[in-house]
């Protein structure tokens, strides 16, 4: 690297361990934001000579992220932004303290795929879902998708792997019919991870007819836009590779949506060269992931913590919980978005029948919306009280991302 460079990775660490060492964070930000300061290009220089793969979707992109960084660590070391610090400042630290590695997995915002795309210039990206998330302050998903589109026509040279079951994502990795036709269309690979929140796509990002849905299967009604035919695809407890084979994936992972995250780290370690039956015995071996679904035993009560941002991911997140006494926390600081109009597209019917606690700043507006899904519930301040309240046993957790850190500062950042 130019001396700037090696001069502003040096001071990113230096960053990075201070921020830690004095208990202000793990420094995944910082260290970054300083480096680039003293060279904006200090992510290109980090990146080059490594092979990169970008996850980037709106959930589920720091748990498959970390599996991914599993599964391509049978090849060598991997660089990776484990703490889910997806912009370019999370990215920089990354690598900066990583020093030199061969391959590198990045999680990657929305919002920030293409800035990073040029940067990093990565061998594969994977897409994985599109759906609302903050939309007082974020694009509407249509928008986010042109916006992946215009980013991926620029870069045909990178390698796909998007998630044909969301149509969103299925566009955005599709060439426009204007395409330049003397350049080779995008290397894409499509995996089904199933999509079960669908109410952000039923109108076509071409041309505005509905999408119409018939089991796994999907289509536009006025234009050629369908689901492609997936090479990778989720099977019972397993996974199916492109040569048929079926691999069973035994994960510590809880729900259903994560054997589909299992499915995309697979492909996307396929992309460099790892063989699915070596990938597969690494996955087992993520627990949690940034204290998502971390367990911790507290005064008789064995509580697992489950991140929920917005109202697709609430959906998986009940999948996942037990039968069990649950704790519903709810923000609305900058990093949750302010607007919680959105409780009102999550059902929490799923909910009834179990004893529920709300919590969080926001912990009235979440009371309006369980009473009208008929939900009781408790409204208890702290998160001591929400232990004292429920018997010993499982107490499940799902908050939304700053009240999540707020429970996990509790239990002293279990990761």
């Amino acid at each position: 690297m130019p001396l700037r460079a090696k001069v502003a990775s040096s001071v990113s660490r230096t960053a990075a361990a201070l921020s830690r060492a004095a208990g202000r964070g793990d420094g995944s930000v910082i260290g970054g934001w300083i480096g680039l300061k003293i060279d904006p290009d200090l992510l290109a220089h980090l990146s080059a000579g490594r092979a990169i793969a970008l996850i980037s979707g709106t959930n589920g992109k720091t748990t498959t992220t970390r599996l991914t960084a599993a599964a391509v660590g049978v090849l060598g070391r991997v660089a990776t932004n484990s703490f889910g610090a997806n912009m370019p400042t999370g990215h920089t630290s990354a690598l900066a303290k990583a020093g030199s590695t061969p391959y590198a997995v990045l999680e990657v915002d929305e919002h920030y795929l293409a800035q990073v795309l040029d940067a990093t210039e990565p061998h594969v990206v994977a897409l994985l879902n599109l759906s609302r998330d903050q939309l007082d302050r974020a694009k509407e998903v249509a928008m986010m998708a042109q916006l992946w589109r215009a980013a991926l026509v620029r870069h045909t040279d990178v390698r796909i792997v998007a998630n044909a079951d969301d149509p969103m994502v299925v566009w955005a990795a599709t060439p426009p019919p204007n395409h330049d036709h003397r350049i080779a269309p995008p290397h894409v690979t499509w995996f089904s991870a199933g999509q079960r929140w669908h109410d952000d796509s039923w109108v076509c990002p071409e041309c505005g007819s509905t999408i119409q849905r018939s089991g796994d299967q999907w289509w536009c009604s006025g234009c050629p836009l369908r689901r492609p035919e997936p090479q990778w695809t989720v099977e019972d407890d397993g996974v199916v590779d492109p040569t048929g084979a079926w691999h069973k994936v035994k994960l510590q992972l809880p729900g259903k949506v994560n054997v589909g995250n299992a499915a995309t780290a697979l492909a996307v370690a396929a992309e460099f060269g790892v063989r699915p039956v070596d990938a597969v015995l690494q996955l087992g071996t993520v627990s949690s992931v940034a204290g998502r679904y971390a367990q911790v035993d507290r005064d008789g009560r064995n509580i697992r913590l489950l991140l929920a941002k917005n109202p697709a991911s609430w959906l998986e997140a009940f999948d996942m919980a037990d039968l069990a006494p649950t704790l519903l926390s709810i923000n609305a600081r900058d990093p949750d978005g302010l607007d919680t109009s959105w409780l009102f597209d999550v059902d929490f019917a799923p909910l009834r029948g179990r004893q529920v606690l709300i919590t969080g700043d926001r912990a009235y507006d979440l009371a309006v919306r369980l009473e009208v899904n008929d939900v009781p519930f408790q409204h208890v301040r702290t998160f001591d009280d929400a232990i004292r309240s429920v018997p010993p046993g499982r107490l499940e957790v799902i908050a939304n991302y700053t009240a999540f850190q707020d429970i996990r500062a509790e239990l002293d950042r279990v990761n």
